[in-house]
């Protein structure tokens, strides 16, 4: 099975493991999927991830996903670099996502990183997604 967008599929079995109230959830690895999950983590949407190898050559991540209180950590994920539009912005030009209670995730010439980190490093790139 080849899917056009990983990186949609793998927000879209977060959000759809937290509507149904799941406390895991597993997809495909990848190497963008995991510098994806690493951001989560590092900004505290997650609790962990780690990666398992199912055969040889086929490897599936195992995400925990976090709750406050019985409400999910994340409320909002949205794809927003798409493979049919992609979309860049300078660091300048990067808009605060909810008056900065959101992130977004870049994907930079120094790696993926939030909008927080790029804003310190002072580098512009791909817009992957936005998460509240």
């Amino acid at each position: 099975m080849s899917l056009s967008d990983p990186l949609g599929d793998l927000l879209t079995r977060i959000r759809n493991a937290q509507r149904a109230r799941q406390t895991r959830c597993v997809a495909p690895a990848s190497r963008l999927r995991t510098d994806v999950l690493d951001v989560l983590k590092r900004e505290g949407y997650i609790r962990a991830w780690r990666v398992e190898q199912e055969r040889p050559g086929v490897s599936r991540i195992e995400i925990e996903l976090k709750y406050s209180e019985g409400e999910p950590a994340i409320k909002e994920i949205t794809r927003i670099s798409k493979p049919g539009r992609r979309v860049y912005s300078k660091i300048k030009e990067l808009p605060k996502f909810y008056n900065g209670l959101g992130i977004s995730i870049l994907s930079t010439p120094r790696g993926v990183m939030s909008d927080t980190e790029a804003r310190t490093a002072n580098v512009g790139g791909e817009v992957l997604c936005r998460v509240f």
